[in-house]
């Protein structure tokens, strides 16, 4: 039988209301500012100092999750060996997805964004967060426990991760190499642990171009009932 525990509950003391002209006010600069978040392929090797990052990461590790099980690990990659590695098996595997496994309408739709099977910022930038998501979690004796909505849960705290290295004045990328099981055996992460995605960060480079692309309109994102 599972030993259930009463739960322990906390007065909520950091909440903070805003007048409500006040919150208008900060929803439409933080839009604002959110809108100039732009996906990068140009990196600069200048370097980044790592509390920068690391408070990047505290923030992430705020993101709500299933049963509060944070399932979670990201590994942060400086060393320029490891890059290089990471850079070699994803180049790899890229070049097998492009020239084999890619259907043509997936072509079609990468075309835009001038994407091919050449990775060299997973070189060149400072830095290479590797998230992980953990399936399940181990308690005493290699006991596995359940991690409920993991990937989703993953996800949100990696939307985060990407808003707050925005808000400090980085720029990311992301980065989905498939598959991604050469993670594990480069970066020593168990098994219970499953390649979610390269986040790619630092500066942008002297001259950096992003495609010409829009985003939706909020007509075409809502729909109100």
């Amino acid at each position: 039988m599972v030993k259930r525990t009463d739960p322990k509950f906390i007065p909520l003391k950091d909440y903070r209301e805003f007048p409500v002209v006040e919150m208008k006010r900060r929803a439409a600069a933080f839009f604002s500012d959110l809108r100039r978040r732009r996906t990068v392929r140009h990196f600069s090797d200048r370097p980044v100092p790592a509390a920068i990052i690391d408070d990047c990461l505290r923030a992430a590790g705020t993101a709500p999750s299933g049963a509060n099980m944070q399932p979670w690990h990201f590994a942060v990659v400086t060393d320029p060996g490891l890059k290089r590695q990471i850079r070699e098996a994803a180049e790899r595997e890229e070049e097998e997805f492009y020239s084999k496994r890619v259907p043509p309408e997936w072509l079609e739709a990468l075309a835009p964004l001038g994407t091919n099977q050449n990775k060299p910022f997973l070189e060149k930038a400072p830095f290479l967060i590797v998230i992980f998501a953990q399936i399940f979690g181990l308690g005493r004796g290699g006991r596995k426990i359940k991690h409920y909505y993991a990937l989703e849960s993953v996800g949100i705290a990696t939307g985060i991760l990407i808003t707050a290295l925005h808000n400090a004045g980085l720029v990311s990328l992301t980065h989905t190499p498939s598959p991604m099981g050469f993670l594990n055996q480069i970066l020593g992460r168990p098994a219970n642990e499953r390649p979610f995605l390269i986040l790619v960060v630092g500066h942008p480079a002297a001259g950096a171009v992003v495609p010409d692309i829009g985003r939706k309109s909020l007509d075409e994102i809502r729909t109100k009932f």
